[in-house]
C-alpha cells in the first residue's frame, strides 16, 4: 500500500479502528476489529492490515499484544478522507432549540454564551475569543460617580455596542464636573477611532499641566483611565468547561492537566493558535501535535471564524482528546459560529 493510496479495505478497517477507539478509549485488538468491520476477513488478514498501516504510521501499539489506537497521522486520514459530517440546518436547530442566550445583548454576553453552548453539547472545552472590530469608534460617553474615587463609564462604540468600565481616580469627581468631561468628550472626539482618542489623550498627557486649566485637567486624567482600558481587551477570549477534560483518562494525567489549564490562564499559546484561524475560512482542525504547542499533544482544536455584516470578527472553537467525536463536533462548532454572527448582525 502507497502512503497516497490505501486501499479501500485498508480505509475501512482504519474507519471502524478509529470510530471504535473515539466510542470505547482503549485500543483496538484485531479480534475485536475483524468482529466489528463486517468483512468477510480471517483475522490473520486484518492483523497484516493493521501491521502495514502501523508501518505507514497511521496506527500504532500502546503496549505488546494490547491492540493499536490512531497516532496524529491516522486521525488526521478519518478526518480528511474518511469521515462524514452531516451539518446542521436552521430548521433543525430551531427544532432542537439551540440557540444563543441573547438576554443583555452585548457582545460579551453573547460571547459568554455561545462558549457555553459549545461546550454544553460537546461536553468538552468551548473557546470563543472577543469581537475584534478594524475600527472601534466612540459614540458617545457618559460618567457617574461613585463611592471612593471611583467612576462609571458608558460608552457607546460603533453603532449600539454598550460597554460599562469602572475606573479609578487620583481625587472625588461630582455629577458636574463629569458632565462637563463628558460633553468635551463627546464634542471633540465623538465618531473617531477609539485609539485614536486614546493616543491623542495620552500625548495631551505630556504637555505641561501647569498651562491646563482644571477642566482639561479633569478630561485628561478621566478620559486617559476610560480609553487606555481598552487596549488590549480584543485580544481575550471566554473558554468554559475546561474541567470536562477530567473525564478523559488520557488527559487526567496531573501534570498533563495542569499544563493545560495553565495554558489556558496566561492564554498566549491558544490565542496564537486561534489568531492563525483568522485568516483561514470554513473548519480549521488542529489534531495533535500539529498546533505546534507540546502543551496540546494529545488533544484536538476544531475551530471556526465567526462573522458580521461580513467582517470577521473573531474565532470560536471546540479542545478535546484527539479521539473526539469529530461528526459531532464539526456541525456543532460551524452551527454555533453562524449563530453566534446572527445575533451580532442583530445588534446593528
Amino acid at each position: 500500500m502507497a502512503d497516497t493510496d490505501l486501499n479501500e479495505r485498508a480505509r475501512h478497517l482504519l474507519r471502524v479502528m478509529v470510530q471504535k477507539h473515539i466510542r470505547d478509549g482503549q485500543p483496538v485488538g484485531s479480534r475485536t476489529l475483524t468482529r466489528d468491520a463486517g468483512l468477510d476477513l480471517s483475522p490473520a488478514t486484518v492483523r497484516n492490515v493493521m501491521a502495514d498501516l502501523e508501518e505507514l504510521g497511521y496506527v500504532r501499539s500502546p503496549h505488546t499484544s494490547a491492540g493499536r489506537v490512531p497516532t496524529d497521522k491516522g486521525y488526521r486520514f478519518f478526518v480528511d478522507s474518511l469521515l462524514t459530517v452531516q451539518p446542521f440546518t436552521l430548521a433543525e436547530m430551531e427544532g432542537r432549540k439551540i440557540r444563543l442566550d441573547v438576554e443583555g445583548g452585548s457582545s460579551e454576553a453573547l460571547v459568554d454564551s455561545a462558549s457555553n453552548l459549545l461546550s454544553g453539547l460537546t461536553r468538552l472545552t468551548g473557546v470563543v475569543t472577543l469581537p475584534r472590530r478594524t475600527a472601534v469608534s466612540l459614540r458617545h460617553v457618559e460618567f457617574l460617580p461613585l463611592s471612593d474615587r471611583r467612576v462609571l463609564a458608558i460608552l457607546v462604540l460603533n453603532e449600539y455596542e454598550v460597554q460599562n468600565r469602572v475606573i479609578h481616580t487620583d481625587r472625588e469627581y461630582g455629577a458636574d464636573e463629569l458632565q462637563m468631561v463628558a460633553n468635551y468628550l463627546n464634542m471633540e472626539f465623538a465618531g473617531r477611532d477609539v485609539e485614536n482618542v486614546r493616543q491623542t489623550l495620552l500625548q495631551q498627557m505630556q504637555t505641561d499641566r501647569q498651562r491646563m486649566n482644571e477642566l482639561m485637567s479633569s478630561v485628561i486624567e478621566v478620559g486617559s483611565k476610560v480609553f487606555t482600558g481598552n487596549s488590549g481587551k480584543e485580544d481575550g477570549y471566554v473558554i468554559r468547561g475546561q474541567t470536562n477534560l477530567m473525564e478523559f483518562q488520557e488527559l487526567s494525567n496531573v501534570d498533563k492537566l495542569r499544563g493545560l489549564f495553565e495554558a489556558f490562564t496566561e492564554k498566549r499559546d491558544i490565542l496564537h493558535l486561534l489568531d492563525q484561524c483568522l485568516v483561514a475560512d470554513g473548519i480549521q482542525i488542529f489534531i495533535g501535535e500539529e498546533s505546534g504547542y507540546r502543551v496540546f499533544d494529545g488533544c484536538s482544536l476544531v475551530t471556526s471564524t465567526y462573522s458580521a455584516e461580513g467582517e470577521v470578527l473573531g474565532v470560536l472553537g471546540v479542545l478535546g482528546p484527539t479521539r473526539m467525536e469529530y461528526d459531532r463536533v464539526i456541525p456543532i462548532v460551524d452551527m454555533t459560529a453562524r449563530l453566534l454572527g446572527a445575533a451580532l448582525n442583530q445588534q446593528h
